[in-house]
């Protein structure tokens, strides 16, 4: 699918807010087919970590490197997909149109429309406007957008949320399927992950 010479770096990464250290000397490597799972307990930074993973606020110290390179001079944000906490998605619009604005935003993925929608088991919901679907179902759509887009590196903030065992399982099995492609993941998650074929190194930042 994709070259496995993917890497993303971390190095003596700080961040203070509000005068409060939250981390610091932080440091990381992730590569292809890797996941990183952030633990901790609330307000210990991992939001803020995934913040300075897209790009929305700089490390007070430290630096990020993607593939060798500095991540502002490297192709990074192109090759990046970020899912926060809130699904992210258009209530006013269909299922149907969510995707194919998500689509015209970024390169075509793997899978289509279609194929996304049975995979996170929406088939049949093209037409449905997002705002009548349950929390489930909008938080599995908001991660089939990961499905018909072209990104090497998810970085999901509390994915599970709103989803039932089966749902959470689901996801898993998408997330691993990323991984034997090539992909790689960073997320926080209060909710212990079972990924036993991929290699997952954890930070707590407790």
């Amino acid at each position: 699918m994709r070259p496995s010479i993917h890497s993303l770096a971390g190095t003596d990464l700080s961040c203070i807010r509000d005068d409060r250290v939250l981390f610091e000397q932080l440091a990381f490597e992730l590569v292809a087919g890797q996941v990183l799972l952030l633990e901790g307990k609330n307000g210990s930074g991992k939001t803020s970590l995934l913040r300075i993973l897209c790009g929305f606020r700089e490390p007070d110290v430290g630096a990020l490197h993607w593939c060798g390179d500095a991540v502002k001079d490297s192709q990074f944000y192109a090759q990046m997909a970020y899912v926060g906490h809130l699904d992210g998605i258009k209530k006013e619009l269909t299922v149907l149109e969510n995707l194919k604005m998500s689509l015209a935003l970024s390169s075509a993925g793997q899978y289509s429309i279609d194929q996304a929608l049975s995979k996170v088991h929406l088939t049949g919901y093209d037409d449905i406007l997002v705002q009548t679907l349950s929390a489930g179902q909008k938080r599995r759509l908001s991660l089939a957008r990961l499905l018909i887009t072209e990104n090497v590196l998810w970085i999901l903030d509390e994915p599970f949320t709103s989803l039932d065992k089966q749902g959470i399982a689901l996801i898993e099995t998408l997330m691993a399927e990323h991984c034997a492609n090539g992909g790689m993941i960073v997320l926080t998650s209060h909710h212990d992950i079972d990924l036993p074929d991929v290699d997952v190194q954890r930070i707590n930042l407790s």
